[in-house]
């Protein structure tokens, strides 16, 4: 695989190369990514992959009309090929008055920020294997276990570059690795299956194999035997895993492409109180580590930890530089960007900050609701709000998680839910997105 200096030196050719070639303006973004993975069934070896690409796109801009060319074929006859294609395409583009790249004078310069994103590790395929074994045996032996859907241990590296007509050029290398398990609990149509995984960008900080089949053992037997919940208006309480979901839904909702086009449900709500007061929800692309740091944008604009939401209150949309100019703004560091197409927006290390009051506070005046622990199916209009999802978790009795229930579905609209959460005290940064868990009050249930 190149270095970070290689693959920048690659995306910084071929944009000289499509400046020679009598373009206006030109970026390109060159990817390399290698990846291994183990998968085990029953203590015996079930799968091995290995997966390697180098992949180079080109933005071509020829006045206000554009194209965007991708390839893996990166011979210099190719490229020239490359080259030539977008061109010719860019000319017969329609004119799109917002596109460009970045303001020049808002890109980054000098050394981008050390964020510990690559720990220069090499695992053998036979440390993989072992992985998945030890933590697929970790959940089988968990008292209640009956089969297994699998365990499984992966290990990656990536290299990502991106080179402008207009003075920017950096490059920055990530490592990856994942462990996971899959069981399946009970006999029969009592069955139920759950599942353990974390993720680390260092291999040192990845939890051990036994930990992670050990949960997805204890998950699985926690919900043999689910009933059901009549249905009613009920505090309706989420676990991180399935809560981090509420602030996807709120990423969508403040993306510059859904307020340019009036498709957000929160279209109005910039410096409005949309959670409530003590609610502090930030973006940190620095963080040392993160599963989510860079330390620029798919534009290469500089990137820096604020708050999406402070004491309830929106402060910013997520903005590239072509929603920001539709909307008359600044572009706010946000942007995301493949080998094709424009950019888009996309979040970094996304969370709630948690709040005061511990899980069991939080859940101690509950005399009937449910604890969630799995969603399912896509109810959700970004439009209107309005949320409907499928799911599983355990009820919960006079401030007590009791028993496990299924097949239930809760609703409400994602405006009411967001004014009425509470977070408690116990946020954990094992995700790209995390939360504490997260109360809110006066959801739809309706039982199976």
């Amino acid at each position: 695989m190149l270095t970070p200096t290689q693959a920048q030196e690659r995306a910084a050719d071929i944009v000289a190369r499509a400046r020679k070639a009598g373009v206006d303006a030109a970026d390109a973004v060159f990817a390399a990514d290698a990846s291994s993975e183990i998968s085990v069934r029953l203590g015996k070896l079930e799968d091995v992959g290995r997966s390697e690409s180098e992949d180079l796109g080109l933005r071509v801009f020829i006045g206000q009309r554009s194209a965007s060319v991708s390839t893996s074929d990166l011979s210099s006859d190719a490229l020239d090929a490359l080259v030539e294609r977008a061109v010719a395409m860019a000319r017969e583009a329609p004119e799109d008055k917002w596109a460009g790249l970045a303001p020049e004078d808002r890109l980054m310069h000098g050394a981008p920020p050390l964020l510990d994103l690559d720990d220069g590790a090499e695992v053998s395929p036979t440390e993989l294997r072992e992985a998945a074994l030890a933590a697929e045996e970790a959940a089988r032996a968990v008292p209640g276990v009956t089969n297994s859907e699998g365990g499984g241990a992966s290990a990656a590296r990536s290299v990502w570059a991106l080179a402008t007509s207009h003075g920017f050029s950096g490059a920055y290398a990530t490592t990856g690795y994942g462990l996971s398990a899959s069981v399946i609990a009970g006999e029969g149509s009592g069955m139920q299956r759950d599942y353990g995984f974390h993720s680390a960008r260092h291999r040192s900080r990845l939890d051990s194999p036994e930990a992670v089949g050990t949960l997805a053992g204890e998950r699985a037997v926690a919900r043999l035997s689910p009933g059901r919940v009549e249905s009613a208006a009920l505090p309706v309480v989420f676990d991180p895993r399935v809560g981090a979901g509420l602030l996807g839904h709120l990423t969508g909702a403040i993306s510059g492409q859904a307020i340019t086009r009036r498709t957000s449900f929160l279209l109005e709500s910039l410096g409005s109180a949309v959670f409530a007061p003590g609610i502090t929800i930030s973006d940190d692309p620095h963080r040392p580590h993160g599963l989510r740091s860079r330390p620029f944008d798919g534009e290469g604009l500089p990137v820096s930890p604020h708050a999406i939401v402070e004491d309830g209150v929106l402060q910013t949309w997520l903005l590239d530089s072509a929603s920001a100019r539709q909307l008359g703004m600044s572009p706010t560091g946000h942007a995301a960007r493949g080998v094709g197409g424009a950019p888009g927006v996309t979040t970094s290390n996304f969370y709630m900050h948690p709040g005061l009051i511990p899980v069991e506070t939080l859940i101690g005046d509950i005399t009937r609701g449910v604890y969630v622990t799995e969603l399912i199916g896509q109810g959700v209009n970004g439009v209107t709000g309005d949320y409907s999802r499928g799911a599983a978790g355990f009820l919960i009795e006079n401030g007590e998680i009791t028993r496990p229930i299924a097949e239930f579905t809760i609703a409400g609209n994602l405006k009411e839910m967001f004014a009425n959460l509470t977070p408690a005290n116990d946020l954990a940064f094992r995700y790209g997105t995390n939360v504490p868990t997260m109360r809110i009050d006066g959801m739809t249930v309706a039982g199976g």
